[in-house]
């Protein structure tokens, strides 16, 4: 199937709301674009990597988000277009430049694409990230479909150069990983040659104020333009009593609750795309014939807020009373996602509208029926993943050494540390590099009488990504800390993207590797490099360093197990080897399924032993040196 790169404009594609979004900036004619993985925004970089030689176009996988956006920015700057893509969380990391580069403007069209994840599916938070845009007094659009996405992105670069500003596109997880059918429009290449001239200035002046007003100016031409967007449309009775006001995925989810209950000719449905200045006179001219009012939307009540201050302005006008319904009411959850039965829940309550979709009983025994038959499943590591490994170690050398170590965690693969796939070890976990950060404050705590010795786990992504300036910081300030550096060869948790430490880049070119150890002597820190798989060694190092103050690193190294299958295209075969299995017998109380817990060891619940389930086993071998009974052998296949 072709790709997104085809220029045919006219053809008809199934893309996902990413690939959307990336085929919106080619055809807009992007030449920069970068990004921090991050799901569900990964495959916007990733996509545009892949078409970086056909449309020669720069796509870089950056450090982090901050050094993504300031990259990007001052590309606009020069005036070519460019695009930035990161998951909510991000927006938090780069909010210092976009809170800057927003009164100083930009040259050429400058997009910044933000992922939310309502109900957290991959996220330590569902983070609604559009108020970034009205602190910022920058323009904020919403797809509610991936053929939206497509023409937002492509519109939003025009709209960013018009303005001299750079606007904010806000996907979610259900947009972003949807598939849909997509007509493709004309790829536009313009011949753009950067200049950065010295007469050139992009800075914020002091006192600002100034530009604080020339930006409010063009938040006011961005809400003229609002308001005959194609983006934003109404349906329904022209004089509909009850409206919903929605936008994003709520549109289809309204549209499709209407249908179900009847109301198409009854409630009328306000679809707004532009959401940041809102379009007031449009919807305006709604509300004159409205007395009900529900909002529709996800995550925070974001657009509920923002109408409601206009609604009190109205009666003025001699508009009004208007009752609004949504989060703040409670008919729309507060938290999570939204869906189709969510809204007809409400509209049910709202109109008086008798509708059950399935009696209540029914619901029950297929609930029942369904996990009687599907095995309940705890968050596990992948078969073979170095991390358990790690955490053993970690583990073992904290039993050893006897004083209730603490461990603070990260973001990672490794998060599971928190639950039983880390055997609970991991206490803490908030943002990236934060587990060191954390470690810097307990580390520091020797005078107050705290006599417990602190680690920070963190991955090799995580550490270029964040955690440096906390292991300066624990060098300086004398914290008694060990680092642990999971060094897994790739950004697992995202999809196995390029980082600083990986010999290529994300267009799949050679680039110079920076080796973690590297950083940390030159910082003055005390390394140890292990494999995990080296069970023996591993624990023996870690306690050794438990023992010594002040700072130091031991790196557990070895490949995601998924990166080397592929990579090698060989494993081992790890087998059971039945007469040394006494199982039960045996003392270790079940070890290798009930403590270690890899996917690939189950029990046999007839012979009553061990067994290896070969389908998941990748043949890792770390079971091999940990069973007591010495049961389990592996072979070369």
């Amino acid at each position: 199937m072709p790709g997104v790169e085809i220029d045919k404009p006219g053809q008809r594609l199934l893309l996902t709301g990413n690939e959307a979004i990336a085929r919106g900036a080619i055809e807009a004619g992007v030449s920069f674009c970068s990004g921090y993985p991050g799901t569900p925004s990964s495959e916007i970089i990733e996509t545009l990597s892949k078409v970086g030689n056909a449309y020669n176009l720069h796509a870089e996988w950056s450090t982090n988000e901050i050094v993504a956006i300031e990259a990007a920015g001052a590309v606009a700057f020069a005036g070519l277009r460019s695009i930035c893509s990161m998951k909510a969380p991000g927006a938090n990391v780069s909010s210092d430049f976009i809170l800057t580069s927003n009164v100083t403007g930009t040259r050429a069209g400058f997009v910044i694409v933000m992922c939310d994840d309502p109900a957290a599916h991959s996220s330590t938070n569902e983070e609604d990230s559009r108020s970034y845009a009205r602190l910022a007094d920058i323009p904020l659009l919403e797809p509610a479909t991936a053929q939206e996405a497509k023409d937002m992105t492509k519109w939003a670069f025009d709209l960013s150069e018009k303005l001299g500003i750079f606007c904010i596109l806000r996907s979610v997880t259900r947009i972003s990983h949807a598939r849909s059918d997509i007509k493709l429009g004309e790829i536009h290449r313009p011949e753009r040659t950067p200049s950065f001239t010295p007469q050139d200035r992009y800075a914020a002046k002091l006192p600002s104020v100034e530009q604080h007003f020339q930006l409010h100016k063009k938040l006011k031409q961005a809400q003229e333009l609002f308001e005959e967007s194609e983006f934003n449309w109404y349906t329904g009775p022209t004089d509909a009593n009850f409206i919903i006001i929605c936008c994003g995925t709520a549109w289809l989810y309204s549209r499709e609750a209407l249908e179900i209950l009847g109301l198409n000719h009854e409630v009328g449905i306000l679809k707004l795309g532009t959401t940041w200045p809102l379009p007031e006179e449009l919807i305006t001219k709604h509300l004159q014939h409205a007395r009900n009012v529900l909002i529709v939307e996800e995550t925070d009540p974001f657009l509920e807020q923002n109408v409601k201050v206009l609604a009190a302005e109205l009666p003025s006008r001699g508009i009004g009373p208007i009752n609004f319904c949504g989060k703040r009411s409670g008919d729309i959850p507060a938290v999570s996602e939204i869906n189709v039965d969510l809204v007809i829940k409400a509209l049910t309550k709202l109109k008086g509208k008798a509708y059950t979709p399935r009696e209540q009983p029914y619901a029950e025994k297929a609930r029942e029926a369904v996990e009687s038959l599907a095995p309940k499943r705890a968050l596990a590591f992948c078969p073979g993943c170095p991390h358990r490994a790690s955490f053993w170690a970690i583990k073992t050398a904290l039993k050893w050494d006897g004083r209730d170590g603490v461990v603070m965690g990260d973001i990672g693969c490794y998060s599971l540390g928190t639950g039983p796939a880390g055997f609970y070890l991991s206490q803490t976990l908030h943002c990236m590099g934060s587990g060191l950060g954390n470690a810097n404050g307990l580390g520091n705590l020797r005078k107050f009488g705290f006599d417990h010795p602190v680690i920070a786990i963190c991955g090799d992504s995580t550490f270029y990504h964040a955690a440096i300036p906390g292991l300066i910081n624990a060098k300086h300030n004398g914290a008694n800390v060990v680092l642990v550096l999971l060094d897994n060869s790739a950004t697992a948790m995202t999809g196995f993207q390029p980082h600083p430490g990986i010999e290529l880049n994300a267009m799949g070119t050679p680039a110079p590797a920076i080796q973690l150890e590297d950083i940390c002597k030159g910082i003055g820190i005390e390394v140890h490099v292990r494999d995990p798989f080296d069970l023996k060694a591993a624990v023996e190092d870690l306690y050794q360093m438990l023992q010594q103050d002040g700072v130091k690193a031991m790196i557990f190294r070895r490949k995601c197990a998924l990166v080397e299958v592929r990579e090698s295209g060989t494993k081992k075969r790890v087998y059971i080897n039945a007469e040394k299995c006494i199982g039960e017998d045996c003392g270790c109380a079940r070890f290798c399924s009930r403590v270690f817990k890899c996917p690939g060891l189950t029990w046999d619940w007839e012979t009553r032993k061990a067994m290896i389930d070969e389908v998941v086993c990748n043949g890792c071998g770390a079971c091999v040196q940990l069973c007591p009974g010495n049961a389990i052998a592996a072979e070369e296949i």
